[in-house]
């Protein structure tokens, strides 16, 4: 019994089982407004979108630091793809986002690193200039994407790239140097370092993937969302 509680099978499985339980006991209190396969597709491919964002953070947060910045990474990311798949169709609607998000990452780590202030604060003052840069690109104006280009708002589309994310996330962890490293540093930095472990380096890394995974949010925010505008304010990162 102790070693199975042990396996990641073991925690895999508990979700599964409180998931089942949960969707009963609602099920049970609103049976005619809870549960229906077509409501669950819904949850589903909403629950998809932050998914997807949720495998960049868990490189951060495994670590120690945090991103404020996600929301006004996915906008910013988000009305460059729309702005992208004008001219390049879906090329740019793929590619923009990632390129976007993973030099907005890159930029995180590196501040935070050199400046060697928190993650918190860095990553929050950040967001306001990413959100000044949204403003710039829409001109204050909503942000359309053509109906030509949303079949990742749909299944199977969404599906498949939020298994890719997934995959890939998991393949990083497991069967690289990266993941190693990101779980020595987040258990003990001190012991990683004295290790031998590039720390500075590799908390950089994680921000940069987890800016390439905000990237893969956007393109499956916009397709879903389809309409952006801005607001500015910290608090309120995104509308739609």
């Amino acid at each position: 019994m102790k070693k199975l509680k042990q396996s990641q099978y073991y925690g895999i499985g508990l979700l599964v089982l409180m998931l089942v339980v949960f969707w009963a006991v609602f099920k049970v209190l609103a049976p005619t407004t809870f549960g229906s396969p077509e409501k669950l597709a819904t949850y589903m491919k909403s629950a998809l979108i932050y998914a997807v964002g949720g495998c960049g953070l868990y490189f951060i947060c495994v670590m120690g630091p945090f991103d404020m910045s996600v929301g006004a990474n996915i906008v910013l990311s988000s009305i460059i793809a729309c702005n992208a798949s004008e001219k390049f169709g879906y090329a740019g609607l793929i590619i923009a986002p990632l390129i976007c998000g993973t030099i907005i990452g890159l930029i995180n780590g590196v501040v935070y690193i050199k400046l060697h202030i928190s993650s918190l604060i860095v990553t929050c003052a950040l967001s306001l200039i990413y959100e000044a840069f949204s403003v710039y690109a829409t001109n204050g104006k909503n942000v359309i994407l053509s109906t030509d280009y949303r079949a990742f708002g749909d299944y199977p589309v969404n599906l498949i790239l939020a298994l890719i994310a997934y995959l890939l996330c998991a393949f990083i962890l497991k069967y690289t140097k990266i993941g190693t490293y990101t779980y020595a540093i987040g258990s003990n930095e001190v012991v990683a370092k004295n290790m031998g472990v590039n720390v500075s380096k590799y908390k950089i890394v994680a921000f940069t993937l987890a800016g390439f995974f905000f990237g893969l949010q956007a393109i499956l925010t916009i397709s879903i969302k389809s309409i952006f505008h801005r607001i500015t304010s910290v608090t309120k990162p995104f509308t739609y």
